[in-house]
């Protein structure tokens, strides 16, 4: 029986059309009272008779609608739940959920929950399960309106309560990859929220009304998501798991810690799921020491505690690096985003059958952009690999961006790209109409570059940019001082000003000084990794957990120099001192060995082409004597296997 229902919904697409001829009646039951109101010779219906018969026919038509195939795959996927059959619910829910979706809803909603509920039995858990991935589906592929968005939140809510508030442990057993994607959709429509109630001016009447009354100002408040997210951790014991794993304590001892619900796999994956989760919220929120410090017990290694999803490393490791780099600690910054492309690049035929494959390319572009400010503000050795698809992709931007206040609308574009879409954690005052429309005010440009009209001055991704921007304004004089610099080993600070000063604009000495001082200020920042001292986390030549371990603190660090130059002003004499570090050649070779040997393995690993002899030499065989052109079967072997010719 198992084997018929994987071919039900992973066949291929021919195999679909022919399980359609099959029909399955399953009638939606009539209600006797409705039934007994038929047989009056008198019927009058009131209002709530007749819009519960009308509902009842819609859903009958609905129904009605639904092929054969799906209908058959809701009712396996629904035993699958019921029997926590894991291998058959995990192949439904990535195999069979994305080839229906494919083929019948690509543009459409799947059938509601009221709808596909007598194929289940009105399993109220499974239908809370189905109206997760019904309203995952309407946010990504479709365009949820306001009803979509507080009856998502309201699905969430059963959702969570059923985990948390249930007597003990709830049976139910889910794959690792559905579960982190309950909790990244469940932040992902918070933050789709937050950003469209940020909006009152797009808003209709019906809209505001909602958002005015009380349901709307509970519905994905920033209180609910973190309760929810901090509740699950708790439920689990996740850090004192974490914890007690790193102290290498026995299984009988971790399991007397976390409790009956920490030993379950699905509260555990969820706790673990839910830190990670918080990380992705503090940053949305804006909060970057508080995100870094909830994943003191995770670290950002790509050593999970279990085989968890490439989605869940990937968005880790970008939440932390956008903390790392509007904490300014540059560095930091691109060692993470280095390790975890490098990783991806090297699992890249593993995730690529993954359904979450386009996600996984988009945040990994989004780094690579982001490595791309990193290369801009403090430019470091980091991964050869890397660092060539950095250039590929974003040379040119990298070109602008060198030339001072010219690049600035580069370095805002490119920021708005890879940066995440930040919220804010309260609402607009929807239930003051005098206060909303104080909001509703023609504002200002937030940003010099900027020409949208439309900009929010209390926008919070607008509030980061222009962090960013002036960090990026104040490095300007830096690039063109640098390469001055570099030509001598001292200078006359009065000769550095006429230099300077090539356009005749009146550049003094104390402003060269501040520029200086600007440039000393450049080259050091607060990291975790020595990059001077060519350390093999620094290039990503070599272990890329170094520094992530969960005992090492994520926001600890030192102060340490991240330039090449360094110089001292003693009076009016500038002593420049130039440290350069030697390329560490080991990795580079033993990297470009173990390539050799590949291929030199695969090379002898296939076979041969058959030997093709010329048909004149066949002919000249044929002719001359017997043997004369016949091969040699001894003599000197070479490597390919033939026989060397003397």
């Amino acid at each position: 029986m198992a084997h018929q229902r994987v071919a039900l919904w992973a066949a291929e697409p021919d195999l679909d059309d022919d399980i359609n001829d099959t029909d399955v009646d399953i009638p939606i039951p009539m209600p006797s009272s409705t039934n007994e109101m038929y047989d009056e010779p008198n019927l009058q219906l009131d209002e709530g008779s007749l819009q519960a018969m009308q509902q009842h026919i819609a859903q009958q038509a609905a129904f009605a609608q639904i092929p054969d195939v799906v209908k058959r795959f809701i009712v396996h996927f629904h035993q699958a739940v019921l029997d926590n059959n894991l291998q058959e619910v995990t192949l439904a829910y990535e195999s069979g959920w994305t080839r229906l979706t494919e083929k019948y809803y690509a543009k459409t909603e799947w059938p509601e929950a009221e709808t596909i509920a007598p194929l289940v039995n009105d399993d109220q858990i499974f239908l809370i399960l189905y109206r997760e991935l019904y309203y995952r589906h309407v946010y990504s592929r479709l365009q949820p309106n306001v009803d979509d968005r507080f009856h998502s939140y309201e699905n969430s809510c059963e959702l969570f309560n059923y985990l948390l508030n249930s007597d003990g442990p709830v049976p139910l057993s889910l794959p690792a990859n559905w579960l982190w994607d309950i909790i990244d959709e469940f932040i992902y429509q918070f933050q789709s929220f937050a950003l469209f109630r940020s909006r009152p001016a797009s808003k209709t009447d019906d809209e505001l009304t909602m958002l005015g009354s009380e349901g709307g100002a509970q519905a994905w408040s920033s209180y609910s998501v973190l309760n929810v997210l901090y509740s699950l951790i708790q439920k689990s014991r996740a850090n004192e798991w974490l914890k007690a794993r790193a102290e290498g304590k026995t299984d009988e001892e971790i399991e007397e810690i976390v409790g009956e619900y920490g030993t379950k796999p699905l509260y555990r994956m969820l706790g673990y799921f839910s830190i990670i989760g918080l990380l992705r919220v503090h940053v949305l929120l804006g909060d970057f020491t508080l995100a870094l410090k909830v994943m003191e017990n995770v670290g950002l290694g790509q050593k999970a505690p279990f085989t968890a999803p490439t989605a869940v490393h990937v968005s880790t490791a970008y939440h932390a690096g956008v903390c790392y780099f509007m904490l300014r600690r540059i560095p930091d910054a691109a060692r993470v985003f280095t390790g975890v492309l490098t990783w991806v690049m090297r699992a890249r035929q593993y995730h690529t059958r993954s359904y979450q494959y386009d996600q996984i390319n988009k945040t990994a572009d989004r780094m690579y952009a982001l490595l791309a400010l990193c290369h801009v503000l403090a430019p470091t050795r980091l991964d050869d690999n890397v660092m060539n698809i950095v250039r590929e992709r974003y040379g040119d931007q990298i070109g602008r961006m060198g030339r001072g206040e010219e690049g600035l609308s580069t370095f805002e574009e490119l920021f708005l790209y890879a940066c995440p879409k930040f919220i804010c954690a309260n609402s607009p005052p929807y239930d003051d109409p005098t206060a909303l429309a104080s909001m509703l005010i023609p504002p200002t440009p937030t940003s010099p570059s900027s020409q949208n009209p439309s900009v929010v001055l209390g926008d919070p991704t607008q509030r980061h940019l222009r962090a960013a921007s002036s960090h990026f304004m104040s490095l300007t004089p830096v690039s063109s001082l640098k390469s001055l610099l570099k030509l001598y080993t001292s200078l006359d600070a009065k000769k550095l000003t006429g230099f300077l000063d090539t356009s005749g604009a009146g550049v003094d000495e104390e402003e060269v000084l501040s520029w200086m001082m600007v440039m000393k200020n450049a080259g050091r920042c607060v990291g975790r990794v020595q990059v001077n001292t060519g350390s093999t986390a620094a290039n990503g030549e070599k272990d890329n957990d170094e520094g992530s371990r969960p005992s090492e603190s994520l926001l600890s660090g030192e102060w340490m120099s991240i330039s090449d130059l360094n110089f001292v002003i003693d009076q009016n004499m500038v002593h420049i001192a130039e440290s350069t570090v030697g390329r560490r050649y080991a990795g580079w070779f033993i990297r470009n060995s173990e390539h050799a040997a590949r291929v030199l393995d695969s090379v002898k690993a296939s076979p041969l082409p058959p030997r093709v002899v010329p048909t004149q030499v066949q002919k000249k065989s044929a002719d001359g004597p017997k043997g004369e052109g016949a091969p040699r079967t001894t003599g000197h072997k070479v490597a390919w296997g033939g026989v060397k010719v003397a």
